[in-house]
Order: C-alpha cells, then sequence, then structure tokens
C-alpha cells in the first residue's frame, strides 16, 4: 500500500487528466481540465461557469467569510450548513425560546430574525495583477513595504471599482505561495436574516461521534435570506424597510437525484490548504501546531462538556464555542493519524530529491531555493512554533477574563481618543450572559497548569512566579482571587489606564505578562518567517518550472473555487463504504438515543424519518428516501455549505464534511481515499416540507420568478 502511494504522488501531475484532486479558480480555469469535466459528464458550456451572465459562480456565495453557500431562489433564499449558521441560532436563544433545541421556522417576511455581523458576499470578477507589483518592485521589497504596497495597490483598485458601483471592494490575495497575485472584485450584503434551521440533534446528528467520519446521516443546513435596498437592489445596512434581494441568477434545485458514477461538481470558497507546503513544513504542521491543539483542546472541551451537561443556559452559552473547539480538535487529531499511516514526510522528501536533480541538471533558482537551509530554518522556528501555539491555545479567545485583561493591554498601547479629563480609559459591559464564571474558572484553572507543563521556562509569563511563590503552586486559588479581586472582571466602571492602582491590578499584571510572552514570541517567529516564506515559495515556483506542460491549481486561500468529480464510495479497510445513506440507518442510530445522547432526537424525528412513504423525496432508483452521499471532490474548511452541481449546473446537495480516512488532505489529496460528503437537497426538503411545513419556502424555490 505504501508503495502503490508512493508512486501515485510521483505521478500525481501527469495524471491530472484522470485526477479529481483540484481547487480550481473558475475565471481562467485552463481548458484541459473543463475538457476532461466534460469528458466526465459536465453539460454545459464553458461560460456557463464564469463568465456568461447566467454564470453559476453567480449564485454560489462566501458565507461570512468562513463557510460558503448558494442562493436558490429569485427572492435571495441562501442554503448553507446549520454548523455555518450555528452563532446566529444560538445567539436568537434564550432558555424560554431554544431555536438550537427546537429549530426555528419563519412563517413570513416579518418573521425572520437579523443578524448582528453577518454577511454574504458575491465574487463580481477576478483579475491576475502579478505584473502590476512585479513592476512597482515587490519581489525586492521586504515583508513590511511589500504589505504597505499590497494595501496601496488595494485602496487604488477599490476606488477604481467603487467609480462604477459604489457596492463594490476589492481584495488581493496571493496564490502560488506568493509567485502570483490575484485582484478579486467582490459585492457585500450585511443584511443577512435568519429564516430556517432544524433543532440541533438534526443538525448535528451524531455529534463528536459521528464528526469526520463516515456513514452519516446529519441533517447540516439552514436557511437564510439576503435583504437588499427597495431602490437600488443593491447592498445596505439593516433596515425594516429593506425587501427580499432579487438576483439575476439563483442555483436551480434538482429532484433527480444521483447514481454511482455521475458527475459532481462543488463550488465554494476553502479556507486553506498547502498542497505546496515541504517536509519540513508538514512535520512542523504535525508536531507544533496539531499536536498543542489536541492536546489543549481535549482538556478544555472535557470541562466544558461536563458544565454545559449539568446546566441548559450553561450550553446555549456555550454550544457555538464548544463545536468550533471539537471541529478542528478532531481535524487536527486525525490529520496527524493520516501524516503518520500514509509516511506523507516520506512521501515529501522522495518528491523534493527529484526536484534537487531536477534543479542541480537545470540551474533553476541556482543560490535561491536551499533546501539544506529551509531544513536548518524550520529546526531553529520549531520550539518557538510550538510555544506559540501552546499560548495561542491556553490563552487567545478561550477566557472572557483573559481576554479583557489583554484588551487592557492593548488600549494602553492605542493612542487616546477618550477626550475624558482623567486620561485614556477602558469600560467593560455587562456581558454575562455570554459566559458562565463557574465553567471559566475551571477551564483556566486547569490550562495555568497544563501550559507550565508543556512549554519551555524560557515562555512562562511573569506572573507565573506569583502563582508558585505567593499562592504555592495552587492554581485554583490563584483564579479565584484573579476573578474576585481584579478590576477588569468589573462592569460598568472606567479603568483608567495611567492610575498607578490598575497597573499594581492582578488582572492587569496578567494581560501584560501574557502580551510580553507573545510579544517576544511573534518578535523571534518575524526574525525567521520572512526566510522561511521565501524558501516555500521558491519550492512551489521550483515545481511549478518542472512540471509547467501540466495544469495546476494554486492552494486554497477564501476565494470561489471549483472541484470536480464523480459520486461514489471508497474502500473502508477491505468493505465498499457504499455512497449514500439511507433513513433506515438513521433510524438505527436514533435507537440508542437514550443511552447515546449524540443519537438522541425528538420523538417526531423517529417518525418523519420512519415513513413508509416519502413522496417526490424517494430515490426513483433505489426507492429510498437518501440522506447524504459520497463524492470525490476535493474540498477544505470553508467548503461548509458549498454548492454541489451535477453536470447541468443543478443543485444536486451541500458539503458539509470530509472523511476521517483523509484528514490529511489539507496538504496531501488522497485520490484513493478522499471524499467530500454532501447532505443530499432532497433530505434538506423534506425536512423543510414534512418537519418545518414551509409550504412558502418549498413554492419559492421551485418558483421561476
Amino acid at each position: 500500500m505504501r508503495k502503490s502511494v508512493l508512486l501515485l504522488f510521483c505521478v500525481l501531475s501527469s495524471m491530472f487528466a484522470k485526477a479529481d484532486e483540484g481547487m480550481w479558480t473558475l475565471y481562467n480555469l485552463p481548458k484541459a481540465v473543463y475538457d476532461q469535466m466534460k469528458a466526465e459528464g459536465y453539460k454545459l458550456p464553458y461560460n456557463d461557469l464564469y463568465w456568461g451572465d447566467n454564470a453559476i459562480k453567480n449564485a454560489v456565495i462566501s458565507f461570512c467569510g468562513y463557510c460558503s453557500g448558494v442562493v436558490v431562489s429569485p427572492d435571495g433564499l441562501v442554503f448553507t450548513n446549520h454548523h455555518c449558521g450555528f452563532e446566529s441560532i444560538r445567539s436568537h436563544s434564550t432558555v424560554e425560546h431554544d431555536y438550537m433545541r427546537d429549530g426555528f421556522v419563519a412563517q413570513s417576511f416579518e418573521e425572520e430574525l437579523p443578524n448582528k455581523d453577518m454577511f454574504v458576499s458575491f465574487l463580481v470578477s477576478q483579475e491576475d495583477i502579478t505584473y502590476r507589483l512585479e513592476a512597482l518592485g515587490y519581489d525586492e521589497m521586504d515583508d513590511q513595504h511589500k504589505g504597505i504596497l499590497l494595501d496601496s495597490l488595494t485602496n487604488v483598485l477599490t476606488k477604481e471599482a467603487k467609480r462604477l458601483d459604489k457596492s463594490l471592494e476589492v481584495v488581493i490575495d496571493p496564490y502560488y505561495e506568493g509567485n502570483k497575485f490575484y485582484a478579486s472584485t467582490y459585492r457585500k450584503f450585511t443584511d443577512v436574516r435568519l429564516v430556517f434551521a432544524v433543532p440541533k440533534s438534526m443538525g448535528k446528528f451524531g455529534g463528536d461521534t459521528d464528526n469526520w467520519m463516515w456513514p452519516r446521516q446529519t441533517c447540516d443546513f439552514s436557511v437564510f435570506r439576503i435583504y437588499a435596498d427597495p431602490k437600488t437592489n443593491g447592498p445596505a445596512a439593516y433596515s425594516k424597510d429593506n425587501v427580499p434581494y432579487k438576483p439575476e441568477t439563483w442555483a436551480r434545485v434538482s429532484l433527480d437525484g444521483y447514481q454511482e458514477g455521475d458527475f459532481a461538481m462543488t463550488i465554494g470558497y476553502p479556507g486553506s490548504t498547502n498542497r505546496y507546503l515541504s517536509s519540513y513544513g508538514i512535520k512542523e504542521r504535525r508536531d507544533a501546531s496539531n499536536a498543542p491543539r489536541v492536546q489543549v483542546r481535549g482538556l478544555k472541551q472535557e470541562i466544558m462538556k461536563r458544565h454545559m451537561e449539568a446546566d441548559q443556559a450553561v450550553r446555549i452559552k456555550y454550544d457555538s464555542k464548544y463545536a468550533q473547539s471539537s471541529n478542528y480538535w478532531k481535524n487536527s487529531m486525525g490529520m496527524n493519524k493520516c501524516i503518520d499511516s500514509i509516511g506523507l514526510i516520506q512521501q515529501k522528501q522522495d518528491y523534493e530529491r527529484s526536484l534537487m536533480r531536477w534543479q542541480k541538471k537545470t540551474g533553476y533558482l541556482e543560490g535561491k531555493l536551499d533546501f539544506a537551509l529551509m531544513e536548518k530554518l524550520y529546526a531553529e522556528r520549531f520550539e518557538r512554533m510550538r510555544a506559540f501555539y501552546y499560548w495561542i491555545e491556553t490563552f487567545n479567545r478561550t477566557n472572557e477574563l483573559i481576554q479583557r485583561a489583554m484588551s487592557v493591554v492593548y488600549s494602553a498601547s492605542a493612542p487616546n481618543e477618550t477626550g475624558d479629563e482623567k486620561g485614556p480609559f477602558i469600560e467593560f459591559k455587562d456581558n454575562s450572559d455570554e459566559w458562565d464564571a463557574g465553567l471559566e474558572k475551571e477551564v483556566l484553572t486547569a490550562l495555568l497548569k497544563n501550559y507550565a507543563d508543556h512549554v519551555d521556562a524560557k515562555y512562562i509569563p511573569s506572573f507565573y512566579k506569583t502563582i508558585q511563590k505567593k499562592y504555592r503552586g495552587n492554581y485554583k486559588k490563584f483564579v479565584n482571587d484573579l476573578y474576585k479581586k481584579s478590576i477588569v472582571n468589573k462592569t460598568g466602571q472606567k479603568i483608567y489606564l495611567n492610575d498607578k492602582k490598575v497597573k499594581e491590578d492582578l488582572g492587569v499584571k496578567v494581560g501584560f505578562s501574557l502580551m510580553e510572552v507573545v510579544g517576544n514570541l511573534q518578535k523571534e517567529l518575524m526574525e525567521i518567517n520572512e526566510q522561511i516564506e521565501l524558501q516555500e515559495k521558491y519550492l512551489c515556483a521550483a515545481k511549478l518550472r518542472m512540471e509547467e506542460d501540466m495544469p495546476h491549481y494554486s492552494d486554497a486561500n477564501s476565494t470561489l473555487r471549483l472541484s470536480y468529480g464523480q459520486v461514489g464510495g471508497f474502500n473502508m479497510g477491505g468493505k465498499p463504504s457504499g455512497y449514500y445513506t439511507t433513513a433506515e440507518s438513521m433510524l438505527e442510530k436514533m435507537m440508542k438515543g437514550d443511552s447515546f445522547s449524540d443519537y438522541k432526537v425528538e420523538p417526531v424525528m423517529k417518525e418523519l424519518l420512519g415513513a413508509k412513504d416519502f413522496g417526490k423525496y424517494t430515490d426513483k432508483k433505489t426507492g429510498k428516501m437518501q440522506l447524504c452521499f459520497l463524492t470525490n471532490n476535493d474540498i477544505t474548511g470553508g467548503n461548509s455549505g458549498s454548492a454541489m452541481f451535477n453536470g447541468k449546473n443543478e443543485l444536486i446537495g451541500l458539503a458539509f464534511d470530509g472523511n476521517w480516512d483523509s484528514l490529511a488532505s489539507n496538504i496531501f489529496f488522497d485520490r484513493t481515499l478522499a471524499r467530500c460528503i454532501g447532505l443530499d437537497v432532497r433530505y434538506l426538503l423534506y425536512m423543510m416540507d414534512k418537519w418545518g411545513h414551509a409550504d412558502r419556502l418549498i413554492n419559492e424555490i421551485f418558483r421561476e420568478k
């Protein structure tokens, strides 16, 4: 098996015509790739992807910058994943009206719920601007001046775009490890309202047990609506006078389903991949990034879960935070397992040796790409990077009090714009409805000790001396005093940053101590990051040149991408996985719900999934209600909620997960094992229809205008 995987890696590029690997930019999709899509079952002209007035890219959105979605109606209705809309559902929930537990159905436009800080973005156009940056001397600049130039050019391009349309904005992103730069023009809508959500028991069915696993039955979807200015049909801040957005293009939903071997295409906004990453970078990812994340989050989540299960109000506050934490906890665990099981580091080293031989033969990037130097730089960075990730996982956005303490430090170093005669100040609002002191104190106590146990002494903040001397190593007592005595735990009062008493406050000292450590770490890392990034850039350039007769896609970077392939399963330990799941398989899991909380659902769900006739949502070939399905489309984080199309640009599902067997896909795509798990759109519609009784939405989706 290992030899076959190694051989596959070495010849992958030459086999691109048969490979389903690739997250392709649509605006410059290689003709060879489009021709292969046609050979595999894509039915429409090239322009129906990006260039035409009705191109399908116009129906696909970036959802809040961290997920994807698709417009499915002439009134701006949006499908995305339940876990993408999770925070919106949670934020509208109370103990009395728990939409996470009970779900939510808006019966009219007036009942649709607005969301603070939510947005969707449409890609309007994209352009390669590498030549403009090269002409301005970008390659000869240091990182600081490169950043200044990119900001300046972004501002220039945005001003040019706004002369044509005030709703447009431009973003410049690096591609191919910084060897190319594309400018993307977006139209951003900020009035996005919650329309429909199934109960969490269905939207997150299987919980952590089934996450990243197959088979799946999760009903992972939620529905939102874009609202627009009534006069212009363009973006507008929330107003009760706004009206549903009228898109020129939306995705048509298909009830025809799919069969094994059918063409399937996923379009969305994948977050990040590192397929060009060196063997040294992969080792660092495994040991200095993933390993700390797994260790710290495992400890934190055990405490969180215990408190959430004991108190419904606490559960509502932390449901979204727990879900976000556990998702990449398990992902990191699975990625490390895959790195080792397929011998990925060795594979990369073998490939790098072939690059060395080619470089020696051709002289390409001689004196620039230096593998010995790259190895040395990564070795120097390793312990610093490991400490940095332990710091991030322990202190960054994990505790309300710690965040406040560090906010004081930020404010103290910022310009004084308060206008108060006593000087600069910071004031914390009462947000006690968003966090729980009992949970956070126990988590902080455990994480403080854990950090000291795992990080080199030179990266231990100075306040740990207080814990050891004054509190004799009693972390719990220290944390209790921190919450009881520190001014940063007070709300509704001004904290004057020039006050000597403030500077002596225990919480403020913790904040300064933490920021000192991470500041020093960042300074040390900055000195070496630029050199490593340059070597990785050269490595990518060498690969592109050595294989210049073949098309190559750039790593994902949260911009619009297309991946294609076929519907189909994989080999699960010698047994076929199957390529879809049915209502019967979900009922089997539901029956375990009384003793296993991840499979516990409301009684009505058992009735719905146990129906003898699923009507028009039944698959015509199998006679079954199909729930989730597999394709070999290339996806990663950020693809959640991505539209899954058939060969006629018709919506057949939503991508929501990958499989455990290929969680190293961010750094290596395994054609044999990598699968995209999608939610069958017929299952989605069945739940809207039979559970939600959302006739108005069903009719809207199938209305032409």
